[in-house]
């Protein structure tokens, strides 16, 4: 039952695009690969999410079939959006014939070729770029380099640089050699230090097992410190008991401290260099509209003086915009991850950045600044849920702090 109105909804959509196919050519077989390709998608989807719901990790094979849905039923989205178009048009034409007497009887005018090919042709684009997204895109990673200026940097830290990596989502990979090529991307920037912001894994910290000895090869001067994100607590997943689940964590806790991983839980450390330091705070998850607010700023923070230059990590951008950037305590540099930019969306530098995730997070990609402080959103490492990206490229941040010079 719960399939139910899903699949009249999948049907009716079907029907309606398979209007466009019928008006472009009368060929009976190219009907008949549009109604096997249709119903094996959707017996592939409903396979997937029911038969095999019941796993803990959510296998690559799960997500590719959500996302071959989405690339064939997306594109038929659109189609509708034409035909219903046409329609509306057909309908009044139809109207105003009768009224004007050409005919007497009421008679809809034939749907028109170029109409139904136009919107073939448009409907191509989405279908296209999601089938890019799978094969390409989700391995598609791309360095995005920032300089940042603070009067109160101290001396010695100007011309640090610290690389930031976030949703690594480890249970969604499929390919060694492109998750390697990452890894040694990173380790080329030879940054000062590494911070990961949150969601190592998709649920379970055994995703993790077959990646744990790659991610164990990122070094940097100053070490790799990471936060926990709201994925990493296994709070999408059904446990068979509490302990369970705190067994899970502690596993995820205990792994990134063999990978040499420094996991900051409400705490902070002190990065030195040259007699000078700045501090490094680590927050556990805290986000808005339902998720997770294990993250305790006054905890993390403790032993820290006001005048520290500071960096927050806390994996949900929410976080800064709603307790953190006008904190009186002045954390100069959050970096967060989470939004994923939706793994979709349009980037031109300096013409047009736009996602649908914009509408549901202020802070959703790249740099903001607010009352001298700054927050980087990092795009994620990896993925999740529909298995690929199209136009939001996983990504590598690479941040420079620079001392402002003030004498000019």
């Amino acid at each position: 039952m719960r399939w139910f109105l899903f699949i009249v909804f999948y049907i009716l959509v079907d029907i309606y695009a398979f209007q466009a196919i019928k008006t472009i050519t009368k060929n009976p077989w190219l009907h008949g690969v549009y109604v096997f390709v249709s119903l094996a998608v959707l017996a592939g989807l409903i396979y997937e999410l029911s038969f095999l719901g019941s796993a803990k990790a959510i296998a690559p094979p799960k997500m590719y079939s959500f996302g071959i849905f989405l690339a064939v039923f997306a594109p038929k989205l659109l189609l509708v959006i034409f035909m219903f178009g046409e329609d509306i048009v057909r309908f009044f034409v139809a109207i105003f014939m009768k009224i004007g007497g050409s005919d007497q009887s009421f008679y809809m005018p034939s749907r028109r070729k170029f109409v139904s090919t136009i919107a073939l042709g448009i409907a191509a684009i989405p279908f296209a770029s999601l089938i890019y997204g799978m094969v390409q895109g989700k391995y598609n990673y791309k360095v995005l380099k920032y300089a940042l200026e603070f009067d109160d940097l101290p001396d010695e830290f100007d011309g640090f640089t610290l690389t930031q990596i976030s949703d690594v989502h480890s249970g969604s990979f499929d390919n060694h050699n492109k998750v390697l090529y990452a890894i040694d991307l990173i380790n080329e920037q030879q940054s000062d230090v590494i911070l990961f912001t949150g969601d190592l894994v998709n649920n379970v910290a055994d995703e993790m097992n077959e990646w744990k000895q790659l991610f164990s090869t990122l070094k940097a001067p100053q070490g790799v410190f990471s936060v926990l994100g709201n994925h990493d607590y296994g709070d999408y997943v059904k446990w068979e008991s509490a302990s369970e689940k705190a067994e899970n964590l502690e596993r995820l806790k205990k792994l990134q401290k063999e990978m040499g991983w420094n996991l900051l839980l409400n705490e902070n450390r002190y990065l030195e260099r040259n007699g000078q330091k700045i501090a490094l705070i680590g927050v556990e998850n805290w986000g808005e509209n339902g998720f997770k607010q294990a993250g305790d700023l006054n905890k993390a923070c403790e032993g820290i003086l006001e005048t520290d230059f500071k960096i927050l990590m806390s994996h949900d951008p929410s976080h800064w915009q709603s307790k953190v950037k006008q904190d009186p305590r002045h954390f100069h540099l959050t970096l967060s991850g989470h939004t994923h930019g939706m793994q979709f969306g349009i980037e031109i530098p300096g013409i047009i950045k736009w996602s649908p995730i914009k509408y549901r997070y202020k802070n959703w990609a790249g740099i903001y600044e607010e009352f001298g402080r700054y927050i980087n959103v990092n795009r994620g490492f990896g993925f999740l849920g529909y298995p690929g990206r199209v136009g939001i490229w996983p990504e590598i941040t690479v941040i420079q702090l620079k001392k402002r010079d003030n004498t000019v």
